[in-house]
């Protein structure tokens, strides 16, 4: 069905269908007399030629079909694809304005999927404001019952959802300051730790100061100080091994130099990377003895100054990227719609949601980086990736390998989403995008995550959203156009 496609019905004339006409049809076989010739005289019968469309979805709900004879089809459509769900030819079968009996609440009134004549077919037809009015007076208590329901499942799917939102909210929130708070507290320490060895420093200096070294010596030794600290910073990474190897050499020289607390000191100049090659230099810049002791921990101070800075730098960029991360996952200052890369979104999700995933499960990223920007709500999609992620990890139980890939399908753009979980058993698939549906345990889940997600998918971005599943390998595939979608 193309956009301009247009619905041409055959025009009708009333009563082209007697009352014993009408009470052959299963809808209207209790009806009374009375109630029946009411029918013949507001309805109308009307004929479609085979693959005409009768009504298109998305138009307003304006009339009752049910069908005489022919063969129909019902579809919706995802992108630019047709998807049929329901195909007949058993005579009786209504569609079209079905809810025209419910009050006025200001919620426009449309045609929830399309209609295609197969075949050449027939219907007999009545007005959404006849249908309305015949099922409030003669049926007043099954209206009463089913404008009950419709209202109380959208106002429980209302606050379900919002309440879903809310906890959702909660838990990433706290995710978000569990993983702020360690940075944080690592930064707190390492200042309170920073302010003492600066003092110790001082104090160092203070008494090199008062020994009366001379001055070449003096600036001999603020020259080896930065020659030490510049080496520091091209120090290589040590193993765990060849770090206590590289302590206890470092400790055996000092203490055979009768260095105070040379074995405090040891640790600090292998991961600064000195050998005992350096501190022989250092010993011959000081030359008096008496002053070396002095010297080596000033300088140890230095280099555990410097560790320390280091130590607050990380975890103050730590903190701006949580930081960033959070501001481009809830999209604050952008533009609702917008042009986007969908690994931003991916990856910032993946940092909101660290906290939840843990150690025991292994993130695998493929991402294809040529891929092309698409148009999209970006704080939509990052609420799709949310709930894809979180179920995934859920179904892991926390252990397992989560997969997510990128890549280009014809004139979309591909998000899978892939987990390691027991899979979901066959008779469930076709459900797990209904609303309330879950298969999580009474009041772990609520049923809207992936009911949520199919209408940011299919009706926000006109792209579609599709699972496969078998035991040790679950995905979730996201279908996004690389346009802008017909029905934006």
């Amino acid at each position: 069905m193309t956009d301009t496609e247009e619905v041409r019905l055959a025009p009708c004339e009333p009563g082209q269908l007697t009352p014993a006409e009408l009470r052959t049809l299963f809808l209207f076989e209790k009806l009374s007399d009375e109630q029946l010739t009411w029918l013949s005289r507001h309805g109308c019968t009307m004929r479609m030629p085979a693959g005409g469309l009768v009504v298109r979805e998305g138009d307003p709900a304006e009339q009752f079909f049910v069908l005489l004879s022919g063969t129909i089809s019902l579809f919706r459509m995802v992108g630019q694809d047709e998807v049929q769900f329901n195909r007949t030819e058993q005579r009786g079968v209504y569609m079209g304005a079905t809810q025209a009996y419910l009050r006025d609440d200001g919620v426009p009134r449309t045609y929830m999927a399309s209609m295609r004549a197969l075949d050449d077919s027939e219907f007999f037809v009545l007005s959404a404001a006849d249908f309305g009015w015949l099922m409030r007076e003669w049926f007043p208590m099954a209206i009463h019952l089913l404008e009950g329901l419709a209202l109380g499942m959208r106002g429980q799917q209302a606050a379900v959802s919002e309440r879903q939102r809310l906890a959702a909210l909660g838990a990433l929130s706290a995710g978000l300051m569990h993983e702020l708070n360690n940075p944080a507290a690592a930064a707190s320490r390492a200042t309170a730790a920073l302010r003492q060895r600066v003092a110790g420093m001082r104090h160092k200096l203070g008494m090199l100061a008062a020994g009366k070294v001379p001055a070449d010596r003096l600036n001999a030794l603020i020259e080896l100080q930065d020659e030490v600290i510049e080496k520091a910073a091209k120090a290589p990474t040590l193993t765990a091994m060849e770090a206590a190897d590289r302590e206890d050499e470092l400790g055996d020289w000092m203490e055979e130099r009768n260095v105070t607390g040379g074995w405090d000191l040891a640790p600090i100049f292998a991961q600064a990377g000195i050998d005992l090659d350096c501190l022989g230099d250092m010993q011959t810049k000081v030359g008096d003895p008496g002053l070396f002791d002095q010297a080596i921990h000033w300088i140890g101070y230095a280099l555990e100054t410097e560790q320390l800075m280091s130590d607050i730098e990380d975890a103050s960029g730590r903190v701006s990227s949580l930081v960033a991360a959070a501001k481009q996952y809830s999209q604050m200052d952008r533009a609702a719609h917008q042009w986007i890369d969908v690994h931003a979104g991916l990856k910032s999700t993946l940092v909101m949601l660290t906290h939840k995933i843990g150690t025991g499960v292994k993130v695998v990223k493929d991402f294809d980086r040529s891929l092309p920007e698409i148009p999209a709500h970006p704080a939509e999609l990052n609420q799709v990736w949310t709930n894809l992620i979180d179920n995934a990890v859920q179904a892991m139980d926390g252990v397992g390998t989560l997969t997510i890939k990128t890549y280009r399908e014809d004139d979309h753009v591909v998000v899978s989403i892939g987990d390691t979980g027991p899979g979901i058993p066959e008779n469930l698939k076709k459900r797990v995008f209904e609303p309330f549906f879950t298969t999580k345990p009474v009041g772990e889940g609520t049923g809207l995550g992936l009911d949520i997600s199919y209408r940011i998918v299919v009706n926000g971005h006109g792209g579609d959203i599709t699972l496969e599943s078998q035991p040790g390998d679950t995905t979730f595939r996201v279908r996004l156009p690389v346009a802008e979608p017909s029905s934006a």
